[in-house]
């Protein structure tokens, strides 16, 4: 009982003490001081936000690193007219969105070195992320790797215009001894209307010699009278024309139409009545002229047909596909496919685009009722440069896929069985081969482009001849030699003899124009970005589905 009793008292001090202890009780009544109250924690700084880790083989989704930009854009974007998606970022978040946006798209991902992105700018940073391989030939596997400001590819590709003269150039030779050669003029431009003709070699430019200055202020007016960048700049040009007469020429620049069909013929041969028209670009405006020349060719009974494609760099695949079943007609391409997209196996596969039997709307993108015109050939004859490209060389290659006899007359091509669309990111726009066209065969291995050899052994070989530019003749002349060579051809099937002299002496002259060339360069165009910004795709639906 007494233990029992101890054992109590002794829990009632125990907690006693306890209470005073936590009640802060002291010994000395209402004078005696409190102990302090425990201090709150400081509260936690916010948390900073996990920056962005490089992580050798291993990508996120681009989509994670979109917009978010070192310099972000603000405002309105002109051409959409909404406001730029950039937000503040790094440079590296730019460039692991370029790193995984390619291994997302690019068509050999894989073989895409998996460099450190922090030991690169970004420009240098995009521009090695391409596959490092090289073609039979030993030029590079992807020679369409390339990026460009934003607003200045929407200011070239959006306007629709251009200012200039009208002339189209053939930059033979750009450093001191220069020689730059008129191609062709537009139809009503100021070229055209001050009577320069082709083959018009550039002497003097606003009073400098064009051909030998080797002082830089020279050379930058000299690019800035060859290239204006508006309406209303006046120039003067003096030329030398192919018999050695001289001929000057005051051009003001104004915007300038391209008319993409020029010089359509029906020509009287040995062999019969043969078609012929030069076709510079395929931009679809050009629809109507093209139907209009193949109209002519059915209602003249033509049995060959020569397109002349030396100075197309490509455009619109669909319309490359209206021409080859012009070509060809519908027994010929029932059921074939023109073109398909060989994607890199991460994307869906899209529908492949058929002979286009009708005329399109392409403001609308819709298929149209009216059935387009065909001299239903199995041969035609094409005229090529390295200018040659993209849906250009889909045309030659969709043909082959349903085996039209394609000759070639000319030089290889520039070698383009590639597409891409492409993407902007915090004010660069950027290009990445994201597909592979192949024909209804499969085939679209042209890499090196299309090569007219007397007997072709491989598949981007085609029969035919090789031929250099001959410029002492109009376009659309029999006397011009790649026509004359076509016509040959025809009626005889092979090349004529001369021309293998003619063209060692030709190419002999031309790859030792600028060779060593020094000192100051006139501006020249570059026929991989022109075949880049020239590529157009656009779905196309039938009528009333």
């Amino acid at each position: 009982m007494n233990g029992r009793i101890a054992s109590k008292s002794t829990m009632h001090a125990v907690f006693i003490v306890f209470a005073c202890f936590l009640m802060a009780c002291g010994g000395g009544g209402s004078n005696s001081s409190s102990v302090p109250a425990r201090p709150n924690p400081a509260p936690s700084p916010n948390p900073v936000p996990s920056q962005p880790q490089w992580t050798f083989g291993v990508y996120e989704s681009a989509s994670n690193f979109a917009a978010r930009c070192e310099s972000p854009r603000s405002g309105i974007d002109p051409i959409s007219g909404n406001a730029y998606p950039d937000t503040a970022g790094s440079a590296l978040e730019e460039k692991l969105w370029m790193r995984s946006f390619s291994n997302e798209t690019y068509l050999w991902f894989d073989e895409v070195p998996d460099n450190d992105p922090n030991d690169f700018t970004i420009p240098a940073y995009f521009a090695q992320l391409k596959t490092t391989e090289l073609t039979a030939s030993g030029k590079p596997k992807d020679s369409f790797h390339f990026s460009e400001d934003t607003a200045s590819y929407n200011e070239r590709t959006q306007s629709g215009t251009s200012s200039g003269y009208g002339i189209r150039w053939e930059f033979v030779a750009n450093h001191a001894p220069r020689e730059l050669i008129v191609r062709y003029t537009e139809p009503g431009s100021p070229a055209e209307q001050a009577g320069i003709p082709r083959g018009a070699s550039v002497k003097v430019v606003d009073g400098i010699d064009f051909v030998n200055t080797e002082v830089q202020d020279d050379v930058d007016a000299i690019n800035a009278a060859l290239f204006p960048e508006a309406d209303g700049s006046e120039h003067t040009f003096e030329f030398e024309l192919i018999d050695g007469s001289r001929l000057t020429a005051t051009l003001l620049s104004g915007v300038i139409s391209i008319q993409s069909v020029q010089n359509t013929r029906i020509l009287d041969t040995e062999v019969g009545r043969v078609g012929y028209f030069q076709f510079n670009s395929f931009i679809t405006p050009s629809q109507s002229d093209l139907i209009d020349a193949f109209h002519s060719f059915v209602d003249e009974s033509v049995t060959e047909l020569v397109i002349d494609l030396r100075y197309n760099g490509g455009g619109s695949l669909n319309l490359a596909a209206q021409i080859a079943y012009m070509v060809a007609g519908p027994n010929q391409t029932r059921n074939a496919a023109f073109n398909r997209l060989r994607l890199n196996g991460k994307r869906e596969q899209p529908a492949p685009i058929p002979f286009w039997d009708s005329e399109i709307d392409y403001v609308s993108g819709v298929l149209l009722p009216n059935t387009l015109p065909s001299p239903e050939l199995t041969r035609v004859f094409v005229i090529t440069t390295e200018s040659t490209c993209s849906a250009s060389e889909s045309v030659i290659n969709g043909l082959r896929g349903i085996d039209v006899e394609v000759i070639q007359i000319g030089e290889t091509t520039c070698g383009k069985p590639f597409g891409f669309v492409p993407e902007d990111n915090c004010g660069t726009t950027y290009f990445t081969i994201q597909s592979q066209g192949v024909n209804d065969k499969g085939f679209g291995d042209y890499i090196d482009g299309f090569v007219p050899v007397a007997s072709p052994v491989f598949d981007d070989q085609l029969p035919g001849c090789e031929v250099r530019d001959d410029f002492t003749q109009p376009l659309g002349s029999q006397s011009e030699q790649m026509l004359s060579t076509a016509l040959y051809y025809a009626a005889n099937g092979e090349c004529p003899a001369i021309n293998a002299v003619q063209n060692a002496e030709s190419r002999n002259t031309r790859e030792n124009q600028d060779e060593g060339g020094s000192g100051p360069a006139i501006r020249t165009p570059n026929v991989y970005l022109d075949a880049i910004l020239s590529d157009q795709y656009q779905p196309i639906s039938k009528g009333g589905s």
